[in-house]
């Protein structure tokens, strides 16, 4: 089979489990927003970002790290593969324990400072998500070293339909927003226990058996994860702290508008977050076979397929956002409008660079890459600090998509050092979904000018969808029997 054939199945697998992981999200979010008041649904969202800030430090980029040496080791030296395995292993969970008794140790002052008591019993239980999530992180970035797509997807989609399941039974069962906590921790043990399982199976019990890698290997290990980890640190501020600092300087009802906005982001974000996962570590497997030039080609081609899918899919999420809102989290939410719009923009650019950033890392240019994150999120931080105060939750939008813009041309620009990207092709074709995009959006808004309702909210999102599909196909660049071909 060829590279292109298997990255086609392996990105296949990888969406897949994205959607899984998509619908079950939104079905979470929305049952949620629908039984749970906005302060409510505030609160539960404000303690699952100080977790995830505080996940940093249990995962660091070990789990990362280890998969970068997975995947050079893999083929040249395989007795090594289940001494990585264990060292990233045994270095991931030294972190969950000292995280989570120091988390213990601080969760009434981290309250206190947030002037959020009711956040301490989230808190207490949230040592178990900090340490089951980052035992399912370990999982899906160890397959992806070994390039086993297909358990690592299946690990994610399980991680996530069990989400849904457990988050919203607890809650429905009376155990309210702590329930839907505890129900995301369940679904991190369930995902981080087959994973675990697997992999031991797999690559441990089947193959060398269990013992610590030569060549210096834990040393370097250790060392390559400084550099992910600086990357990693400055991705929590964009993703987490914007969050914390909403509901520090407003309220958990803020927190509610802001988290609706970047959930509806992020559930945009599947098919670029798929095949960035996919094709990273073949960035490197090209690289090092003297193959550039089919590295740019796959690139290219990337790029401008995903700018395809979500320029338009970015315009018409701005065109529909109030009624969106209004009608699927309810009226209650209606602040939210703004920041969807926003966040719109940064779902395009968080696609381009999910089919970049990770590959810069297998490409060793992991420092580069944390020098650019860690001053744009910085300087996201010190944005947030000045807008909200004085425009609240749309500053952060704003901040967000500032400095999430820069971060994006930047690794654009060092991916274009290393493989000498046709600049003019990918202009060209941006031009062309530009126009795609205005045409497509002008009947969607021409239906939303009358009265909005349910039906014509789906009438002029089933408007879209057809307009763009067919200007696609007639441009060449969709075709309708290479995609059933993939399907299938």
């Amino acid at each position: 089979m060829g590279i292109a054939a298997q990255i086609g199945d392996r990105f296949k697998i990888e969406f897949i489990a994205k959607a899984i992981s998509v619908v079950s999200g939104a079905l979470v979010a929305i049952v949620l927003a629908r039984i749970l008041q906005p302060d409510s649904y505030g609160i539960l969202f404000l303690a699952l970002s100080i977790l995830g800030t505080l996940n940093l430090f249990s995962k660091l980029g070990i789990s990362k790290s280890g998969a970068r040496y997975l995947s050079e080791y893999k083929e040249t030296d395989q007795r090594q593969v289940p001494g990585i395995i264990l060292t990233a292993f045994l270095y991931v969970t030294i972190t969950s324990i000292i995280v989570g008794v120091s988390l213990f140790v601080t969760r009434r002052l981290v309250s206190g400072v947030l002037n959020e008591p009711s956040l301490v019993p989230f808190l207490t239980i949230g040592i178990l998500y900090i340490a089951f999530t980052t035992y399912t992180s370990y999982v899906r970035r160890i397959l992806q070293g070994l390039e086993d797509i297909k358990p690592a997807a299946a690990v994610h989609a399980i991680e996530s339909g069990s989400r849904l399941v457990f988050a919203v039974g607890l809650v429905v069962l009376g155990f309210g927003a702590l329930g839907a906590l505890g129900g995301y921790i369940l679904s991190s043990f369930v995902g981080a226990a087959v994973g675990c399982y697997y992999i031991y199976t797999r690559y441990i019990r089947d193959g060398a058996g269990l013992r610590l890698p030569g060549e210096n290997l834990p040393r370097r290990i250790a060392e390559y994860s400084l550099p992910l980890t600086a990357t990693r640190s400055a991705d929590v501020l964009d993703k987490r702290v914007d969050t914390i600092l909403v509901g520090f300087f407003l309220n958990p009802a803020a927190v509610s508008f802001y988290v609706i906005g970047k959930q509806v982001a992020g559930f945009l974000q599947s098919p670029a977050s798929a095949l960035g996962f996919t094709v990273s570590p073949t960035y490197s497997s090209l690289q090092t076979e003297g193959n550039t030039d089919k590295a740019a080609t796959m690139l290219e081609e990337s790029i401008t397929y995903i700018l395809l899918l979500y320029i338009p899919a970015a315009a018409g999420l701005i065109l529909v956002a109030e009624p969106m809102v209004r009608f699927v989290f309810g009226v209650e939410y209606i602040g939210a409008t703004p920041v969807v719009q926003l966040l719109a923009l940064y779902a395009v650019l968080h696609a381009v660079a999910s089919l970049i950033s990770n590959g810069l890392d297998y490409l060793g240019k992991a420092k580069v890459r944390a020098a650019i994150k860690i001053t744009t999120s910085v300087s996201n931080a010190i944005l947030n600090v000045i807008l909200i105060p004085r425009i609240g939750v749309v500053g952060a939008a704003i901040a967000t998509v500032v400095t999430f813009g820069i971060y994006t041309v930047a690794n654009l620009y060092i991916m274009h050092l290393e493989f000498d990207l046709n600049g003019t092709y990918i202009l060209g074709r941006l031009s062309k979904i530009l126009i795609i995009t205005v045409l497509m959006s002008l009947p969607v808004y021409g239906i939303l000018s009358y009265t909005v309702s349910i039906l014509t909210l789906t009438t002029a999102v089933v408007a879209g969808v057809v307009v763009w599909a067919a200007l696609s196909t007639t441009i060449g660049w969709v075709d309708p029997q290479r995609i059933a071909a993939v399907v299938r």
